[in-house]
């Protein structure tokens, strides 16, 4: 038997074919927004940025150092880098990177490099990165991404799909259909209502997500600020500490060991792995009302959906989402675990898994997206609803219990089980039974006007107050 070798090469360059996960490969040309807040290239971007802020923070609260005078130019020059780096500086932070093997020293020295090319004072130099250990910038830039990132790119993408989802909701807010409780024909609904439920229930965790407060840490080794008393024996650190958290728009966290701890992370991501779970929720129902025939599809031309059937239209966009949302989730979920935890006053586990933190939002979003695009597809079915409902004229039996309960019928519930359960019903038979019920006669005429299509309480009403 010949063996199969690779047409490809030895050796390839890194393009979206080559790419090993698809959210850099398959799917890349969705994730631009992201990439700009969650790559590396990003994170290098936001380090940057605070070694310039701290130090620019602390000039004029050092009075008696050599950065109580630091020229216009310098000052200048610190202010752009903390607004924004140039477009070259994460390639340069990573060349130093292949010499330092510490990504954060190696920013420390591309800062320094910038200022001394603007003639700083050497003393000036000897202040970036001051006090400081590497996880004071990490957390930092890590907790500006990650708030960027939720407001710039997931929450504008959850509020466009939960605006798609109560338009269909409104839509077909009056459209009667058929409940299936365990599978089984149930009490009617609309399909507007059922949308709106989870209308509701995304815009709750929506709010919950954006609430989640983001905090920081500025406080040295071990979060004791001990070089910093030594140094500088004068200042209230905590206050300087808290004053430059809240500057970022951040919350000042003054409890922590060489690392923040993450809790709040945890909070973040678990709140995101919840609404992908919602969104699972919503992705399987549909496909079930699809395969119902509910909705049909409207098909894409050229696209094909089966190689071999011509005639399938799939429902390829909610099992795509379906399949994202869950990869996200075992990334999301691991994170929310992991993350609050770290051997005593550090451990570096936290640092590869919060790498891949742009991860699972990357697989969010392509579901996010994909999801939008099955729901812009559907088309009602409403024959086929309509002749759902007609043959589930069962239903019934449970108004007609609840009312007979009312008017002081005995054994109300008894009687329709033993007319209903396990049997075929028929609208003739309900009208025979209702006719021999010891009623008033305006009720017993309601409920001879009841069908299965009007027998949908204030589902119409609670589907349009989304």
């Amino acid at each position: 038997m010949e063996i199969l070798t690779s047409s490809v090469g030895e050796s390839m360059n890194l393009t979206p074919l080559t790419a090993l996960s698809p959210v850099d490969g398959r799917y890349a040309s969705k994730l631009e927004k992201l990439r700009l807040e969650l790559s590396e290239a990003g994170l290098i971007a936001r380090r940057i940025r605070l070694e310039a802020a701290w130090l620019l923070y602390l000039a004029p609260r050092l009075e008696n150092s050599a950065l109580a005078a630091i020229p216009e130019r310098v000052a200048s020059l610190l202010a752009q880098l903390a607004r924004a780096p140039p477009a070259d500086a994460a390639e340069k932070v990573k060349a130093l990177e292949r010499t330092t093997n510490h990504d954060v020293k190696a920013v420390e020295y591309y800062v320094r490099e910038i200022l001394k090319a603007a003639h700083a004072d050497p003393r000036v130099l000897e202040y970036v990165h001051f006090a400081c250990t590497s996880e004071d910038i990490n957390n930092l830039s890590y907790a500006l991404m990650l708030n960027d990132a939720r407001a710039n790119v997931y929450l504008t993408s959850l509020d466009a799909l939960i605006a798609a989802l109560r338009e269909l909701a409104h839509t077909h807010a009056a459209v009667a259909m058929l409940s299936r409780t365990h599978g089984q024909p149930a009490s009617p609904t609309t399909l507007g209502k059922e949308v709106a439920n989870f209308v509701a229930r995304l815009q709750r965790l929506r709010s919950a997500c954006a609430n989640v407060e983001i905090l920081g840490k500025f406080n040295g080794a071990t979060g004791n600020y001990n070089a910093h008393r030594v140094a500088h024996p004068s200042l209230d650190w905590l206050a300087l500490s808290r004053g430059f958290v809240q500057s970022l728009g951040l919350t000042w966290n003054e409890y922590t060991t060489q690392i923040e701890p993450h809790d709040w992370m945890a909070e973040l991501f678990d709140v995101i792995a919840r609404t992908n779970t919602v969104m699972i929720n919503l992705c399987r129902d549909i496909w079930g009302y699809i395969s119902l025939g509910y909705f049909r599809q409207r098909p894409v031309d050229g696209e094909v959906g089966s190689s071999t059937m011509p005639h399938k239209v799939n429902p390829i966009d909610f099992e795509n989402a379906e399949g994202n949302l869950g990869i996200a989730n075992a990334l999301l979920r691991h994170f929310a675990e992991k993350l609050p935890i770290s051997r005593w006053q550090r451990d570096l586990t936290d640092s590869t898994v919060l790498r891949n933190v742009g991860v699972a939002f990357g697989h969010t979003l392509i579901a996010h997206e994909s999801l939008a695009k099955g729901l812009a597809k559907l088309e009602v079915n409403h024959d086929v609803i309509a002749a759902d409902l007609d043959d589930a004229w069962e239903v019934l039996t449970e108004a007609l219990q609840t009312v007979m309960r009312a008017h002081g019928v005995p054994d109300a519930y008894e009687q329709l089980k033993r007319l209903a359960r396990g049997r075929e019903v028929s609208r003739d038979g309900l009208l025979k039974f209702i006719d021999g019920l010891a009623l008033p006669d305006a009720v017993r005429r309601q409920l001879k006007e009841l069908t299965p299509a009007t027998y949908i309480g204030f589902a119409e009403t609670l589907a349009r107050r989304v």
